[in-house]
């Protein structure tokens, strides 16, 4: 299929410019495809055969002047084509610039020509100039003359030095060695002599242009001779775009991607008559079209099935690779944009790449922290598992918080790492790591706080168990050693327990000095509070105990047997003792005696209640016995409130209802003994009984007597 060169006319005569046109055959040559691999020739110059060798060098398809018709304009504005068969991508377009005399143009077309002129250097790697010798010197001082000066003129004031090559095809009969000095050395005066900016005053010629001369026969005259030497000339426009080629340095090149906005825009800018400012309208452009470029990446990105499919995985748990697939997934998309933005301006091209990196990551961040959240939960709870199965095993506990606290952080730091994503620079993975650490470490103290309070009743139930027992025998027994005995109990049962509650958390828990001390005071207290709780349950019985006591001492003899109550028995005596027991027992329970501290509870209570039966020997003993109401009172002395558990007067109260409840046991007794009295009054008394045995006797032996007689 024969190439198509898609002429397209993109600038009407009235200045209106042919956006959709433009786009059109950017479309369908395939323009945005080519990067920077392409260039834009400009031919302008005298009309007379100017769009027959655009054709004939190009392959073009222009309109060409009917020679018949004489010579006149045929352009109507600017036009485009594609040249045919020319790699890389080649654009022609043509102007009609004849100068500000020129014969098709009146006085006010002359802002459309500078306009034109101005747009076409703009967008052009290539201006070829078309001229006629008219004479054998001074090539450039007619027509010519006015087109050049604006052409200086135009790039000096708007364009920064970049090499722009001009090349002049000279139609003339003279040979090329004699015209090409005479042309370039009235090129050179003509730019001296052009009005420069004071930034150019000095600027060379040459770092703005490139000349290049070529002369071309008649076409009308010599048609086969112009046809072989345009087919020489077309050769220089294959791979024009190479260093050293007729496109000049291309600094500042705009990409074919934002070609078709460049000369909207250039166009619009210089019909508004602004001063064209080409490196920051290649700024803009750049900007504009990288903008376009990152924007349609990150929507891409959104809508991205490798993403959105990896998205839906992180929710329900931990993907592996994460970090590794999401890196994958934005470097493709990041890749894509330095691909399609590459020829733009540098700092435009990195800064829009830094928005959309920047964008894309905070797009993916929240996918990111949840991925860390898993890592954190799976770090957290795996250092649970293995804390207990240590502790379950019966290794140390602050031991083994290490070991597992040392495992857990390595397995969060190897999942971070597998979901760290290359583009981010995020420090969301130190955040979790040091809320892993909190979590861990307030999960380790719950634990050890657990396990120290399982051990804590571990050791009172040991307490418990190896106090409660033998001090309400003791105190039931009511001795006069009961709470020495009590006391030694105490001390011996407290130490054991404090020794191997020290040892063992010191050991396993590795707790402070202070923590340590709290904890071994408590268990002091605590078994301390056992004997207390004890010695006021007893207390609270202590009617009861004090019937059992005296039933026992009362009711059964010193052999533990049960008494008969016969005439031996000193029932007064017995009484007394019962008596005497039980108010033991009752002193012994009335206050808790954990300090070695002396009282006299027991003495008041028995001069009080027992009649004054107990001597009485030191001072404040004497004190006692001539109170009137020692048991009227609510305290005991040298006894706080706190060891009191059973007041003088609640004693003397329990003593009264004690006698009255043991009374029928004592009346009982008394009536036991006069009936085995009673029982034993019938009998004569021993001297009749002796003379009953006496008379018996005789009358036994007289019968006898009186046979031997």
């Amino acid at each position: 299929m024969e190439e198509d060169c898609c002429a397209t006319q993109l600038i009407y005569g009235d200045g209106e410019f042919n956006a959709d046109g433009l786009d059109k055959f950017v479309k369908e040559v395939k323009l945005a495809e080519c990067g920077i691999s392409y260039a834009v020739v400009a031919i302008m110059g005298q009309s007379s055969g100017r769009s027959t060798l655009m054709n004939h060098l190009f392959q073009a398809k222009f309109r060409e002047m009917d020679a018949n018709s004489g010579r006149n304009q045929t352009t109507k504005g600017i036009w485009i084509a594609k040249c045919v068969g020319i790699e890389p991508c080649t654009i022609a377009m043509d102007l009609d610039l004849e100068g500000t005399d020129g014969k098709e143009r009146g006085e006010d077309d002359t802002a459309f020509e500078k306009q034109s002129a101005i747009f076409a250097l703009a967008v052009s790697d290539i201006v070829l100039i078309n001229m006629y010798q008219e004479s054998d010197k001074g090539l450039v001082q007619a027509a010519m003359n006015p087109l050049l000066e604006m052409v200086f003129q135009v790039v000096m004031h708007s364009f920064v030095p970049r090499k722009m090559t001009l090349l002049f095809v000279i139609h003339t009969k003279t040979p090329f060695e004699n015209l090409e000095p005479v042309l370039r050395e009235d090129i050179q005066k003509l730019w001296d002599g052009v009005p420069k900016p004071q930034a150019h005053n000095s600027t060379p010629f040459s770092d703005f242009f490139s000349v290049e001369v070529v002369t071309l026969s008649s076409y009308e005259e010599e048609e086969e001779k112009f046809k072989e030497e345009v087919a020489q000339l077309r050769q220089p426009f294959f791979h024009s775009i190479s260093p050293g080629g007729l496109a000049g340095d291309r600094r500042g090149v705009v990409p074919a991607s934002g070609f078709s906005f460049t000369a909207q825009q250039i166009w619009k800018v210089i019909k508004e008559n602004k001063d064209l400012d080409l490196p920051a309208h290649k700024v803009m452009v750049a900007t504009v079209r990288c903008e376009e470029i990152a924007n349609r990446k990150f929507n891409q990105l959104i809508y991205d099935g490798g993403w959105l499919a990896l998205k839906e995985a992180v929710q329900t748990g931990p993907v592996q690779g994460f970090g590794k697939r999401l890196s994958s997934i934005l470097s493709t998309y990041l890749s894509e944009y330095d691909m399609e933005a590459i020829y733009f301006d540098e700092g435009v091209r990195n800064s829009k790449r830094q928005l959309l990196e920047s964008k894309a990551l905070d797009f993916v961040y929240p996918a990111y922290t949840t991925m860390l959240g898993h890592v954190h939960s799976k770090a957290l709870e795996g250092f649970k598992v293995r804390l207990e199965e240590l502790l379950n095993k019966r290794e140390g506990f602050t031991s083994s918080v290490r070991t597992c606290t040392q495992s857990s952080m390595l397995e969060f730091d190897k999942g971070c790492a597998d979901a760290a994503i290359q583009q981010a620079n995020w420090d969301a993975s130190r955040v979790i790591r040091e809320k892993l650490r909190r979590d861990i470490d307030a999960h380790a103290s719950s634990v050890c706080s657990a396990k120290l309070s399982e051990l804590n009743v571990n050791y009172e139930k040991q307490l418990s168990a190896s106090l409660t027992g033998p001090v309400e025998a003791l105190l039931e027994s009511g001795e006069k050693d009961t709470w020495a005995s009590i006391r030694k109990l105490l001390n011996h049962e407290t130490e054991v327990a404090v020794s191997k509650f020290s040892s063992t958390a010191v050991a396993d828990f590795e707790l402070d000095k202070e923590t340590i001390a709290k904890m071994l005071q408590h268990l002091r207290d605590y078994s301390r509070n056992v004997v207390v709780k004890k010695a006021r349950e007893e207390a609270a019985k202590i009617m009861i105990l004090m019937k059992d006591r005296f039933s026992r001492v009362f009711n059964y003899d010193s052999d533990s047997m049960p008494r008969v109550w016969t005439e031996k028995e000193d029932i007064r005596s017995i009484t007394k003792d019962a008596h005497s027991a039980s108010m033991k027992l009752l002193s012994v329970m009335a206050a808790i005696r954990l300090e070695e501290k002396p009282d006299d509870i027991e003495k008041i209570l028995f001069s009080s209640l027992m009649d004054g039966t107990v001597t009485v020997s030191s001072s404040q003993d004497r004190r006692i016995e001539t109170s009137a109401y020692p048991l009227a009172s609510n305290t005991w002395e040298e006894v706080s409130s706190e060891d009191t558990l059973i007041t003088p007067v609640q004693c003397k109260s329990l003593w009264r209802q004690f006698k009255t409840e043991t009374q029928y046991s004592i009346t009982q007794a008394i009536s036991a003994q006069e009936a085995y009295k009673r029982s034993n009054n019938w009998l004569p008394p021993p001297w009749a009984i002796m003379a009953m045995a006496v008379l018996a006797f005789n009358q036994f032996m007289l019968p006898r007597l009186q046979k031997k007689k």
